[in-house]
């Protein structure tokens, strides 16, 4: 098991790849090389907004607006407390994310395989490339040794410019980004006195699950044993672990191979919890 709290993380920007300020904090990382590898975080929308143009990626991500309204695409708001599953492969934005926008984010390698570039290896990628074209508008341009211009989305161009070979894409599973409304969702009993679940959605062939549980104050939750990968958001709450006392914006990684361990609630506290791909 790793725990880790939004305050005490490593905080970083979005580099010239797109336009404005996009302030992220790393709460926790998967294995760079594995089909399972994986970022959350949670990004606060710096002054005069963050944006992107319509693109896709080879890989999935959920998201889950903690303050503020978020565009997926013009005609696509989610407002607090909503959530998304952008599959890998599907288009969406353009985005113009409001100043003051904060989210959680976890991407992470899709069905398919094709694994997550992870953001060391995508940010020194936008180092190297500010060296020989711009960044504009989410757009990389560069002119190639025959004088001849070329234009690139920035998220794909650094993924190539990083792993020296063409992006390509799996086939789509799902024709668009599917939003969640978990207020309209009613909470489900659990076998644990105290503890409650919203099941979200389970997307794909590999069980990507997505969903909420609620720790009512004084209830103990075991995390028992798991099959695959799982990670927990809270973003509010305030659990016990081990002796040790977290609160707000607190992350948890379960790994196949955690023994199982008991989390206490302090206080009422709702977990976003993510099961990835079984590979």
């Amino acid at each position: 098991m790793r725990i880790s709290e939004a305050d005490t993380s490593e905080t970083g920007q979005v580099g010239s790849m797109r336009e404005g300020k996009l302030v992220q904090k790393f709460l926790l990382t998967g294995e760079d090389g594995s089909p399972n590898n994986y970022l959350l975080n949670v990004g606060l929308t710096g002054s005069g907004g963050w944006g992107t143009p319509r693109h896709r990626h080879n890989f999935d991500q959920i998201r889950y607006v903690l303050k503020g309204k978020y565009p997926v695409s013009p005609h696509k708001i989610m407002g607090e407390g909503s959530v998304a599953y952008f599959p890998e492969s599907v288009h969406y934005g353009p985005q113009d994310r409001p100043e003051g926008l904060e989210m959680m984010v976890i991407q992470f390698g899709g069905a398919s395989g094709a694994g997550f570039l992870s953001t060391p290896q995508r940010e020194a990628a936008n180092d190297r490339l500010n060296q020989k074209g711009t960044f504009k508008d989410g757009i990389f341009t560069w002119i190639d040794d025959k004088g001849q211009k070329h234009n690139m989305d920035g998220s794909a161009a650094c993924f190539e410019e990083a792993m020296k070979t063409k992006l390509t894409f799996a086939p789509a599973r799902y024709d668009d980004v599917v939003v969640m409304e978990p207020s309209a969702c009613e909470w489900m009993p659990t076998d644990t006195a105290g503890v409650s679940v919203k099941l979200l959605g389970t997307f794909t062939e590999r069980n990507t699950r997505v969903s909420l549980i609620k720790l009512d104050a004084g209830a103990t939750m075991n995390t028992g044993t798991r099959s695959q990968i799982e990670v927990m958001f809270m973003g509010t709450g305030k659990i016990t672990v081990d002796g040790k006392t977290y609160g707000d914006k607190t992350a948890i990684e379960l790994l196949p191979t955690d023994a199982p361990v008991d989390i206490k609630a302090e206080a009422e506290s709702v977990f976003f919890a993510v099961t990835l791909p079984k590979f």
